[in-house]
Formats: structure tokens, C-alpha cells, sequence
């Protein structure tokens, strides 16, 4: 049995791990090091800048989603404000980069597995997968679509058990390298707090891999369709999450750059580098003399990415859902199975996720992860001023305050990230956009009319709660 409406099975717990067990997943292993090589001590105050400027994006989605919490919400919230051509943009902008997201994540996870498996990567550099390496990340994809194909609850159920062990795994290292090791002088030392200036600070926030981190915290739109009690659930959700690994994240550059030990921090913090596959929080455990820790660092260099992964795989069904409204894809990624999910979508993803890891180099994939998927944040913003005057008496459980400051706020900082990526980032950009742009093309007379919100609530979207 099939059926067209999605079951609302998650509550705020689940909603906010979903969340939460994105936005922790491999960068915390080796963005503490990227940040500070770039921003020395003041990479701190990186972490809590990038937290808030991502808080801000957050609040403009937490306003729509709360008003309209339909599935793959980055896709489907610009036909309404704008139409086919905005929607087709941003949600294939968003659409690539979910699909790159689940291999980045996966083989994040084969270069730590790689240092016992060498048969996993074709040198010792770990620079491309091997054959037997390129299998068995296409074998992980499969079953990350397998686990997803029984519905939320389930898909709820095995991501709030990891994302506990993902919260905890970061918290236990911070507080031990803390324990352990903490020298003050390391934050005035070496060039001072902040040896490159304010340059350095907002370039960790891009190159150094936060902004990469935060972004997770958009999984929780996608999967707004089956969030119980949506109009409280989504901006509670979204809020705490944020705020939550904000915590985790500073604490953690503040034990990295504590627990750093003279000997190798010989120069500057830009010189800062640690041999080894392991990465800079093992290597530290190791010089501690804490080979248990080094063990706890290793399992989570499993399971943190392989959680982004599996999210990744369920979020991105749901924006292939939500592109079908478009005319883009067809409407038969658009069926649900007997549990409530896109398994036709699931499938089609799954094909372009083990294409993108089996063709293309690791570092490209990161490349049109972080820029499609920063890119297409910024319908948020610009949505929620054009729904305040479209929609200016529909209901809203949840208001943004100062909304033309804080989406003006907010669009700059996507901007500024996407600009800070480089060149190489954004020419990526421009061939994606106009590989959008002949689909846009060949699909102009199947084009739906443009939404409204009283269409598409009344329309085959609906939920089972909203059928009620």
C-alpha cells in the first residue's frame, strides 16, 4: 500500500538531533587545526561568530518552516515566494549538494578506516579510492537507503541513539585534554591571540572549516513534513541545535589550542601541522600518553560521519520530493512507500551519490558540497521578507524579531562565506548553475503553475495530521 501523505512521527528531541547529529560530523575531527592554522587562538572567537551568523539564517528558516512545514523546505519555500525559477535554483543548487554531502561524509570515514585498511585507497596518501575502496563506500550508501526506507520512526529511532554518542565522544576528549594538558601561555604566545587579525578570524569561519560544520542544521527543514507539532517543534528544534554544538565547538578549539605542547608549536600557529593519518586530536592523545583516548578519537571518527551520512541520505529524499512540485524531476520520486517515504527518490540519489564517489576526486565533492548547499541557504532570507508581504496575515507560531535587519544580516554572511571559498569554489558554481540551467530549459512546458499557500495546503502534500 502507497500512500501520498508523510506521517508526522518527530518530536523536538528527534527534530533537534537530526540537526545536531549533522552538524557534528567529520569536521570537528580536523577543523580545530584548519582554524587555528588560519586564525591562531582567536579561532575561538571564529567558532562563536560563525555560530552566530549561522543562528541568524537559522531564525529566517524557523519562521517559514513553522509557517510552512512541508518536506525538502530549502526546494519547496521559494515557490511560494518567488516561483518556478527561484524553487528550481536554490532546490538544484541544494539537490547537488545533498548528494555530494553523503560521500564527502563516507569517505571521511574510509581515510580514517584506511590506516589499518590500506586496500581501501589505490596509494598511501589516501588521495583516490581504490577499486575495492570505491565498492564498499557504494555498499554504505546502499544501506544508509535501506535504513531510511522504513520510515521516520525508525530513521528517528537509530539517529538520536548515535547522535548521543556523537554529543558525548567531543565532550569527554575536550574536558580530558583540558584535564590533562592546558598551557594559558598558548593563547598569548606565538604571534599573540590573534596573529593574523580580524582576516584571519573571518577566513577560519570558510576555509577552516566552520561554516562546513554548521551547515547541517538545514536537515531539520527538510524534514519539517513529519515533525510533530511543527509550529513550535522547528524553531525550538533549529535553535537548539545551533546553540548546543556552538558550546561543544568552542569548548573544543579551546582544549586544542590549551593542550597544544611547545614542541609543536615550535613557529607560528600557520606552521602548525601533525604527521600522521589520525589527525591533530589523536596525535595530541597520543602525546599525552592517552592511548585510550586516541581509541575514543577513532571511534568517533567512524560514527560521526557515517551519522552525517545516513541524515544526509534521508534529508535528501525528501528535497527530491519536494523538487518534483517543480516540474524538474518527475512526479514518480514524488510517491511515498507504505512507511511514508520517497523510496523512488532515495533510489535516484543513491545512483548520483555512488556516481559522484566512484568519478570524482574527494576534494571536489567537498568543493560543491560546501558552496551548493551555502549557496542555496540564502533563499531563506530573501523568502522570509517576500512571504511577510505576501502572506502578511497567515499565521506564524514563531516571529522573527527585526526581520529586514537580521535577513539583510544573514544574506551578507551566506555571501561573504561562499565569497571567502575562492575562485575555484565559485567556477564550480557557475557550471552547476548552468547544468540547472538546461534542465530549467527542457523542462519549461511541464512547468506547474506557480504555488500558493492555500494551493499547496489543500493539494497532495498534505499531511495526515493536516487531513485530520
Amino acid at each position: 500500500m502507497r500512500s501520498n501523505q508523510h506521517k508526522r512521527e518527530i518530536g523536538l528531541i528527534g527534530l533537534t538531533f537530526v540537526a545536531v547529529g549533522s552538524i557534528i560530523g567529520s569536521g570537528w575531527l580536523f577543523a580545530p587545526l584548519l582554524a587555528a592554522n588560519l586564525a591562531g587562538p582567536a579561532s575561538i572567537l571564529s567558532w562563536f561568530i560563525g555560530g552566530v551568523g549561522v543562528l541568524l539564517i537559522a531564525l529566517t528558516f524557523a519562521e517559514i518552516s513553522a509557517m510552512l512545514p512541508f518536506p525538502g523546505g530549502i526546494a519547496s519555500v521559494p515557490q511560494f515566494s518567488h516561483g518556478n525559477i527561484v524553487s528550481m535554483v536554490m532546490g538544484w543548487f541544494a539537490w547537488i549538494g545533498y548528494n555530494a554531502a553523503a560521500p564527502t561524509d563516507v569517505e571521511a570515514t574510509l581515510r580514517y578506516l584506511a590506516i589499518d585498511n590500506p586496500w581501501l585507497y589505490d596509494s598511501t596518501d589516501f588521495d583516490s579510492l581504490s577499486v575495492a575502496g570505491k565498492f564498499a563506500a557504494a555498499m554504505l550508501l546502499v544501506l544508509f537507503v535501506i535504513l531510511n526506507a522504513f520510515g521516520v520512526r525508525l530513521f528517528a529511532y537509530i539517529n538520536t541513539t548515535l547522535t548521543w554518542v556523537k554529543v558525548a565522544i567531543p565532550i569527554v576528549i575536550s574536558a580530558m585534554l583540558i584535564y590533562a594538558h592546558f598551557d594559558v601561555d598558548n593563547f598569548t604566545g606565538s604571534g599573540g591571540f590573534a596573529p593574523t587579525g580580524d582576516h584571519g578570524v573571518m577566513a577560519a569561519i570558510s576555509a577552516g572549516g566552520i561554516a562546513l560544520s554548521f551547515v547541517g542544521f538545514r536537515h531539520a527543514i527538510d524534514m519539517a513534513g513529519e515533525a510533530r507539532n511543527p509550529q513550535f517543534t522547528i524553531p525550538a528544534a533549529l535553535i537548539l541545535a545551533i546553540v548546543v554544538c556552538s558550546v561543544i565547538y568552542v569548548g573544543l578549539q579551546v582544549a586544542f589550542v590549551g593542550a597544544v605542547s611547545g614542541t609543536d608549536l615550535k613557529g607560528d600557529w600557520a606552521s602548525l601541522e601533525f604527521v600522521g593519518g589520525g589527525g591533530p586530536l589523536t596525535a595530541i592523545a597520543q602525546g599525552l600518553g592517552m592511548l585510550w583516548l586516541v581509541s575514543l578519537t577513532n571511534v568517533a571518527a567512524v560514527i560521526s560521519p557515517l551519522g552525517s551520512a545516513f541524515i544526509s541520505a534521508g534529508s535528501n529524499g525528501r528535497l527530491t520530493l519536494a523538487l518534483t512540485t517543480t516540474g524538474i524531476l518527475p512526479i514518480i520520486f514524488r510517491t511515498l512507500n507504505r512507511f511514508g517515504v520517497p523510496l523512488h527518490a532515495l533510489i535516484l540519489n543513491l545512483v548520483v551519490s555512488s556516481i559522484m564517489v566512484s568519478l570524482l576526486h574527494f576534494k571536489l565533492i567537498i568543493a560543491i558540497y560546501t558552496a551548493a548547499v551555502v549557496l542555496s541557504l540564502a533563499v531563506g532570507p530573501i523568502a522570509l521578507i517576500a512571504l511577510r508581504k505576501i502572506a502578511p496575515h497567515y499565521k506564524r507560531s514563531f516571529t522573527v524579531p527585526a526581520a529586514p535587519l537580521i535577513a539583510a544580516a544573514s544574506f551578507v554572511f551566506i555571501t561573504l562565506i561562499v565569497y571567502w571559498s575562492g575562485w575555484e569554489t565559485i567556477r564550480v558554481l557557475v557550471l552547476l548553475l548552468a547544468a540547472g540551467l538546461v534542465l530549467f530549459l527542457s523542462a519549461t512546458d511541464t512547468l506547474p503553475a506557480r504555488n500558493s499557500i492555500s494551493t499547496r495546503r489543500s493539494g497532495s502534500f498534505r499531511t495526515s495530521s493536516e487531513s485530520d
